[in-house]
């Protein structure tokens, strides 16, 4: 080969590498300007209206054990009608367990059992002192849920009952919407999920970094050519600085999502003015179910659309539930089937993946 080949390649070599340094740099400063900044927003709470429930008649309310040892209170809604399967239902951040009837009580009148609980440090459920929780999931969040999950599997295998024993729904509403999918992605028992409000921290945070960043920097027009994977560089070290001051793991729905392959039906505010509708929508399409629904609620704000779809809401979970839960009456090829023909149909997006 002729020397200048072998320069060429070594020059390209450098370029390469200076390139790399260069970036690697240039996140370094970054992040020394911005983590703390990052960090202090990540912590801060929403002002959420956040619903509270009364106890219902004829519940049962019950304990269990996690598997660090904390004791976890819980509610059983039990149907009178001749019951079509189970559903574990996921509560909103600083929600009580009563606030299920809210969601349930149609599930409850349609033929389900219902069974919510409060995660630790939330409600009447025991405290965990070494632990101060967010709104954002972490590790301690899933091993509740998985403890919900081992109290529900001992209980229905107890009573005898093979189709409510081979699996059951799940149901989550917000931050319990998020932590339910971490929990299907790794558990087949979970026949089918759906989620109102749910949201992940990458993807909430990337975009909500790009539109505030030009309190701290006035170069707009390089803001605005900075890919988003340095964005979420950053954010991701802001992140697990919080975490180990915490002594916690946020963990990544996002992730998780690759590995949910349950029949899936996401509902979401278009109105949403914290987890925007194309933040449910990247969400959404990283779902590997061939089986899944997006419906995106007009006018519905955060966690609203009950409130605004009202017994279109109702029906659509209760048809979800009825077409992919075993042993339900239902059929899973009738599941889009809507209430008002023209209307469901513009609202109901299916898809594979």
């Amino acid at each position: 080969m002729p020397d200048w080949f072998w320069w060429t390649i070594i020059t390209a070599v450098a370029v390469v590498k200076l390139a790399a340094l260069g970036v690697i740099l240039t996140i370094q400063h970054y992040r020394r300007l911005y983590t703390d900044q990052i960090a202090r927003i990540f912590e801060e709470r929403p002002l959420f209206v956040i619903p509270r429930g009364a106890p219902v008649d004829g519940s049962e309310e019950v304990g269990f054990p996690t598997s660090d040892g904390l004791f976890l209170r819980g509610v059983y809604l039990k149907t009178v009608a001749p019951r079509k399967g189970v559903i574990l239902f996921g509560l909103e951040f600083g929600s009580n367990r009563w606030a299920a009837s809210q969601y349930c009580g149609r599930l409850v009148e349609a033929g389900y059992d219902v069974f919510a609980f409060e995660p630790r440090n939330q409600g009447e459920s025991e405290k965990d002192k070494s632990y101060s929780p967010l709104q954002w999931v972490t590790d301690k969040d899933l091993a509740d849920m998985r403890a919900a999950v081992a109290y529900l599997k001992a209980r229905l295998r107890a009573e005898d009952d093979d189709a409510a024993a081979d699996g059951i729904g799940l149901f989550g509403i917000s931050k319990g919407a998020s932590v339910g999918l971490l929990v299907a992605a790794d558990e087949p028992w979970i026949k089918c999920v759906a989620t109102d409000g749910a949201y992940a921290t990458y993807t909430t945070m990337v975009p909500y970094m790009r539109k505030w960043v030009g309190l701290y920097s006035p170069a707009k027009r390089l803001q605005e050519m900075i890919p988003n994977w340095f964005y979420g560089a950053i954010g991701t070290a802001a992140i697990q600085k919080v975490a180990v001051r915490r002594a916690v793991q946020f963990l990544s729905v996002e992730r998780a999502l690759k590995s949910v392959r349950q029949p899936l039906l996401m509902i979401h505010g278009q109105a949403d003015a914290y987890i925007k509708p194309a933040m449910a929508q990247k969400l959404f399409d990283r779902a590997a179910s061939q089986r899944k629904w997006l419906w995106v609620v007009p006018g519905a704000k955060h966690n609203q659309a009950l409130h605004v779809a009202g017994s279109e809401y109702t029906a659509t979970l209760t048809r979800f539930f009825d077409s992919h839960i075993e042993g339900a009456s239902g059929d899973s090829g009738t599941f889009l089937s809507p209430i008002a023909p023209a209307a469901a149909k513009q609202k109901l997006v299916a898809g594979g993946s």
